[in-house]
């Protein structure tokens, strides 16, 4: 069985209608930076996860744990 990846990162701007742009001057960094998460080619700092959180209004948790629940529903856009 193949493993699924899901990227909350990317999920939550896609439902939000957010640009990787906007996240990214939204945080301070660049918008490689968020690409490169978004295809999950890096992983954010502790503390960019926490900007992306307070940027998005979620839980950072949210972004972390996965649940049986759609992580969508977590997001408050």
């Amino acid at each position: 069985m193949e493993k699924v990846v899901y990227n909350r990162i990317k999920a939550a701007l896609a439902e939000g209608g957010i640009s990787n742009k906007a996240l990214a001057e939204g945080i301070g960094v660049r918008e490689e930076a968020v690409s490169s998460w978004c295809v999950q080619k890096k992983q954010p700092s502790w503390e960019n996860l926490y900007a992306i959180a307070d940027f998005l209004e979620v839980d950072v948790r949210s972004l972390l744990v996965p649940n049986e629940k759609s992580p969508s529903k977590n997001f408050k856009f």
